[in-house]
């Protein structure tokens, strides 16, 4: 069994671990040298056996250009790059070279330091002999005066080392074009030696303010086109970009009249129509057939938009005045691939809605706008103070149409908060998120309290602010009495210690940290060297053992690297794992089901 990735939290207990290094320091590679390397057993090895790899530090100074070729016969070669302490690659290759299965990596550090560069399998273990080399690359062009490009012009263009860059290290040639507010254009750029990016923007104070782009289309393939609308008269600019940094070679670039938006039909709030969708048609604002409709409404109005049909997978978009998109929705209806959107309106005017297909389809369809009480504002809920509440038919009702009742509270970053509500007339459902014109949830709870459909949600607050707490029934039909309480656990327990090799004994209870699922854990903390091998079992009679093992990123978050449910037995846990890097590393006791609490028995030891 599996279940999903569990968020950073942290818990009460560490284990700190002291032995030898039992593999060498990462290789220092400097520009100019290449190294003959081999990915045998025993070098570092992804979680799940993804891949293996050899890694190399990099000292670059910022804005040193630097290429990294790996040619190997034995396996799929790719290159990654980090900062060192980062686990999220800046760049990364699999066949950049063009010869077979050869990688090539370009990119351009972005500050003064040290940098780790991957070799690895594409996936799998199964390694063989390598050959690595790094070369420093030229700078990069100044950014030139952008070529001049008319409507209906087509330009035959080259990327190459000599280019300008983006801040994303990425190569781009730059044409203008004048456009009038409301003026549609089709722009292509197609290459066969690259996968091409078409990026529009305007110039502000200097900076290239990006407004739109485009990398693959299902007409088009790998190749790019970009419907675009003026919102003002004006000068824009083209940027011919290549998907992956260091590509480069030919294209073409073409500019075109866009097509004519289709015309839209007059609909009241509260009315529908019976549509159909043909060949036909005309084009919506992003360049798919769709039929327009317009009606006109007020600032704070709550609308509800719905679009059904028998004969394709249904899709709507909401826009202003402007043909600015404010919102969209595929399957948000109640049933199948009908969709539904519920929107405020921002201001009194005028507004259009795109009814079409998730995909290029044709038949029938029915559309309705219908008005839907406003969101009620919150009433203030104090941490400790239980109250009682009533969902009936005069509340308001979110999108899923549900009845709701919201309650706000102001938070701290870091403090964890539970929720807890209760009733016995439907099935209860919390959702908290940040306080704000449209609800937006950031986490949600059906019947976390583990005794039938009561709710119970634990949650840390990602930063100091105003939060909503949202109650309502699960289904649309729920209605009656229900107990809600806001409870303040404060902030995640501080680690513990524990000696290698003995047996740690704990409990699990509603006091300990709690990941996403509302289960809870103990964290242990370990320092390692690379390559250390560590035997992690997980014992208990009271609930169904869960291990993770992985480390808190910089950013925040936490990156599961192994975890295991039953591999001891049915309710047992037990994890083989290896290092892949030196540094501190958690082990976290947990339980797959959400809600259990309960004693168990940690061991964690080293293999050979």
């Amino acid at each position: 069994m599996r279940r999903k990735t569990i968020l950073a939290a942290v818990s009460l207990l560490a284990l700190s671990i002291s032995a030898p290094a039992l593999a060498q320091r990462a290789e220092t590679l400097s520009p100019g040298r290449t190294i003959e390397g081999q990915i045998t057993e025993g070098d570092g090895t992804a979680a799940d056996d993804a891949y293996r790899y050899d890694d190399y530090l990099i000292r670059a100074r910022a804005g040193q250009r630097l290429e990294a070729i790996m040619r190997a016969d034995d396996f799929d070669a790719y290159l990654e790059v980090f900062h060192q302490g980062d686990s999220e690659a800046l760049a990364q290759d699999d066949d950049g070279l063009g010869e077979g299965t050869h990688s090539r990596l370009r990119f351009t550090a972005d500050r003064a330091g040290t940098y780790v560069l991957r070799a690895r399998t594409l996936s799998g273990i199964r390694g063989g002999a390598y050959s690595l080399g790094l070369t420093q690359r030229p700078p990069a062009g100044r950014p030139p005066r952008p070529s001049g490009i008319r409507v209906g012009q087509s330009i035959q263009g080259a990327l190459t080392a000599g280019d300008p860059e983006s801040e994303g290290g990425r190569a781009y040639d730059a044409y203008t074009f004048r456009a009038r507010a409301g003026d549609r254009f089709v722009i292509d750029l197609t290459a066969d030696d690259f996968d091409p990016v078409v990026r529009v923007g305007q110039m502000r104070a200097g900076e290239f303010n990006e407004l739109a782009m485009n990398d693959d289309t299902l007409e088009t393939g790998l190749n790019s086109r970009l419907i675009f609308m003026a919102e003002e008269s004006g000068d824009y600019i083209i940027r011919a970009t290549p998907l992956g940094a260091g590509d480069e070679g030919a294209y073409t670039l073409a500019l075109a009249r866009g097509p004519e938006l289709a015309a839209a039909q007059e609909i009241e709030i509260g009315g529908s129509v019976e549509g159909a969708l043909s060949e036909g048609d005309g084009k919506g604002v992003g360049g798919a057939t769709a039929d327009a409709y317009r009606f006109s409404g007020r600032e704070g109005q709550r609308i509800r938009i719905e679009m059904s049909s028998d004969a394709f997978d249904t899709y709507i978009e909401l826009f202003d005045a402007s043909r600015v998109s404010l919102a969209e929705d595929d399957d948000g209806g109640a049933e199948g691939t009908n969709s539904r959107l519920t929107f405020t309106l921002p201001r009194t005017g005028v507004y259009f809605i795109e009814a079409r297909a998730f995909t290029e389809s044709t038949g029938g369809y029915s559309l309705s706008v219908s008005e839907v009480e406003p969101e009620k504002a919150p009433e203030t809920l104090a941490f400790g103070s239980p109250i009682q509440g009533e969902i009936s038919e005069t509340d308001p009702v979110d999108g899923d149409d549900r009845g709701y009742d919201a309650f706000s509270f102001s938070g701290a970053a870091g403090q964890r908060v539970q929720a807890i509500m209760r009733s016995g007339d439907f099935d209860t459902y919390l959702q908290i998120g940040r306080a704000g014109a449209e609800f937006e949830p950031l986490a949600s709870d059906d019947d976390g309290l583990g005794e039938g459909t009561d709710s119970r949600l634990n949650y840390t607050l990602p930063e100091d602010g105003d939060y909503v707490l949202r109650v309502s029934p699960l289904g649309s039909e729920g209605k009656g009495l229900y107990a809600l309480e806001l409870i303040d656990r404060g902030p995640q327990p501080q680690p513990g210690s524990v000696l290698v090799g003995a047996t740690a004994r704990g409990i699990l209870t509603e006091t300990d940290a709690t990941a996403q699922d509302n289960s809870f854990y103990d964290a242990y903390r370990v320092t390692l060297k690379e390559d250390e091998k560590l035997l992690i079992t997980m014992v208990s009679n009271e609930v169904d053992s869960f291990l993770v093992v992985g480390r808190e990123q910089d950013g925040g978050g936490f990156e599961v690297l192994g975890s295991d449910d039953d591999s001891l037995s049915d309710t047992h846990a037990k994890l083989e794992w290896t290092a892949p890097a030196d540094g501190i590393y958690e082990v976290r006791a947990g339980t797959f089901q959400q809600g259990q609490t309960g004693a168990y028995a940690l061991n964690v030891e080293k293999q050979p």
